[in-house]
């Protein structure tokens, strides 16, 4: 469980208390309400001034609430001029968005009328039951739900023959295909034997490499539901033989013929630990991976950095500081392949980052000592 401790309301005159659960990193609410019922400006006015509704009526009609709150909010917000006004309004957002919230009782059981079984989404993302009834936004429950059918229908990788990549809520998902199709069509060093990925995730790019004939390759990853998520995949895609998942940050022991990393691409703060894999506070990952590479590398071996400039569009790294801090770290540029994005939002010209968007362009360095 990600955030938790207890929290308190009145009901009928009698004090209740539930664990507070949250994967997001806002802080609980200051005050609980219980409600049936309630008109989504009244439900908007407590929310704002920090007090999160216990609803213990119809689910339907929470989710009904929910998204007339939503519509409320965004109809008044204006269009955020930067990027950080923009993951401003974000957070402010989702803070209320959260405040809505429902009771999960032990066994990952929900009391409201017309609920649906959510135990096997809830098991999904926590693990085993929990011993005690706990609090859980809507809003999230909704993303875990969604989240699970994901995970059990899978994302089809051009680059894997079609094969599918399952990965459960909190692990950062190959939907953005160009990515992987890099990892795919860069020429491997010559003698290529052992590579490591850096910052596995749902374990795609050690997958690639696998099914590209690379005959030892170790993923690595701090997140422990990456871990899990990594090695399912290797079992179904028949890549348990050459790839081994291992709970490390950053590096492994011993040397490697490449070494590739496709680390976030934005320095900015998560929200919430899902967002880890977005957002890199300061580029400080990027740095210290590319800091010690070199290190890690076999004779004639090469680092793979897979990096997107929508951050320099954003203003958020200048054009060459990318540059910059390979030359620092001892490396030096053999080539670098170029693609333009695929994923929707790159067309979608109500998005608030569109000019940023539009113009982005993901490459594969291929580094070797300087």
């Amino acid at each position: 469980m990600t955030d938790e401790h207890l929290l308190q309301w009145v009901e009928y005159g009698e004090t209740v208390q539930a664990a507070w659960l949250s994967e997001s990193r806002h802080p609980a609410p200051k005050t609980l309400c219980a409600v049936e019922h309630i008109s989504a400006d009244d439900a908007l006015r407590l929310m704002r001034a920090d007090t999160a509704l216990v609803w213990r009526g119809d689910y339907h009609q929470a989710k009904q609430l929910l998204s007339a709150i939503k519509k409320r909010v965004r109809a008044k917000a204006k269009q955020p001029d930067d990027f950080h006004r923009h993951r401003l309004q974000q957070a402010q957002q989702s803070r209320l968005f959260q405040m809505l919230l429902l009771v999960v009782s032990p066994g990952f059981q929900l009391n409201n009328a017309r609920a649906p079984d959510v135990q096997a989404a809830l098991t999904d993302v926590y693990g085993a039951g929990h011993r005690l009834p706990f609090l859980l936004p809507l809003h999230l429950l909704l993303g875990f739900i969604g989240a699970h059918e994901w995970h059990k229908t899978g994302v089809s990788v051009q680059a894997l023959g079609g094969a599918k990549i399952h990965v459960p809520y909190g692990v950062f998902s190959p939907v953005r295909g160009e990515y992987v199709d890099l990892v795919a069509q860069a020429e491997l060093p010559k003698g290529c034997h052992t590579a490591w990925d850096i910052g596995t995730g749902s374990g795609v790019l050690a997958a690639v490499l696998a099914k590209r004939g690379v005959a030892q390759i170790i993923g690595t990853d701090t997140n422990p539901r990456a871990i899990l998520c990594a090695e399912d995949n290797m079992r179904h895609l028949d890549c348990a033989p050459q790839v081994r998942i291992v709970a490390t940050d950053l590096f492994p022991s011993g040397y490697a013929d490449l070494i590739v990393c496709n680390p976030p691409w934005l320095p900015a703060k998560p929200t919430a630990d899902i967002e880890t894999a977005l957002y890199d506070p300061q580029h400080a990952m990027l740095k210290a991976f590319l800091a010690d590479a070199a290190e890690h590398l076999n004779a004639g071996g090469q680092v793979w950095l897979i990096m997107s400039d929508l951050a320099e569009h954003l203003g958020l790294r200048a054009p060459d500081d990318l540059r910059k801090w390979i030359n620092a770290a001892g490396l030096r540029v053999l080539t670098k392949i170029e693609t333009l994005p695929q994923h929707p939002k790159a067309q979608q010209r109500h998005d608030p980052l569109h000019h940023a968007r539009s113009r982005e362009v993901t490459s594969l360095w291929q580094l070797v000592p300087a």
